[in-house]
């Protein structure tokens, strides 16, 4: 799917040149970083009466340069009948408007009460080759996540925090080892002011991961913002 980004005025920023060995392509430039924001446009319709659109993103350094551009792909239906439920496919484009990462997650119910139709979600970079999976686990309390690789081996862990967190400014979900004995980053849903909480569900995320973590996992680490984001932070208030 080709899609055309509104360049003007966006910071560019130069990344670097594409071959890194195990690297797939697009994804060279989160080799070289360790933390990510993630912030969700906020669509003018949709704040003043409530009529969900499409989401989109922008994914910026810890300097505040765009380095990708993300977009929800849906349907007016979906989005009105399904809400944070819908199914969606979110397509993560560099600054040059090549798509390097596509996000898939597919319609399943949601409930904290019952083991079914728990939420999984499937990254590939670039389209059509599976990098990794993020996968709910069942837990009457607390969100909890498996990260696994392209072949579904669990490689992380991602725990959110004990229920009644909602309200709080700032949320973070840990990511762990699958032994849970180390933290090593987290995704952390970011105060953005009391109006515009009030007014919208634009969200803004942080990711913190180890510099050396595998880019394949980072891209998945992204993947999972977008489903904690779809799951807990996707309500229209």
């Amino acid at each position: 799917m080709s899609h055309q980004l509104p360049l003007d005025g966006m910071n560019m920023y130069a990344v670097p040149s594409p071959g890194i060995p195990g690297c797939p392509p697009g994804l060279e430039y989160l080799t070289q970083v360790d933390q990510l924001l993630i912030k969700q446009k906020v669509e003018l319709i949709e704040a003043l009466i409530g009529f969900e659109s499409n989401n989109k993103y922008e994914v910026r350094n810890v300097m505040g340069q765009n380095v990708f551009y993300a977009v929800e792909e849906n349907d007016c239906l979906s989005r009105q009948c399904c809400g944070p439920l819908r199914s969606f496919t979110i397509h993560i484009l560099d600054n040059f408007g090549q798509e390097i990462i596509t996000v898939t997650r597919p319609l399943k119910c949601m409930s904290c009460f019952f083991p079914c139709c728990l939420q999984e979600l499937e990254v590939q970079a670039p389209p059509g080759n599976t990098v990794g999976y993020v996968i709910q686990q069942w837990h009457p309390f607390s969100p909890k996540f498996i990260v696994a690789n392209e072949h579904n081996e669990p490689v992380l862990k991602i725990h959110g925090p004990f229920c009644g967190w909602s309200c709080l400014p700032d949320v973070d979900f840990e990511i762990l080892t699958m032994d849970e004995i180390s933290k090593i980053g987290k995704i952390s849903k970011q105060w953005t002011g009391l109006l515009r909480e009030a007014f919208t569900d634009s969200d803004n995320f942080g990711i913190q991961f180890p510099m050396d973590l595998d880019v394949k996992i980072k891209a998945v680490m992204i993947g999972a913002c977008f489903l904690i984001d779809f799951m807990f932070f996707e309500s229209t208030n």
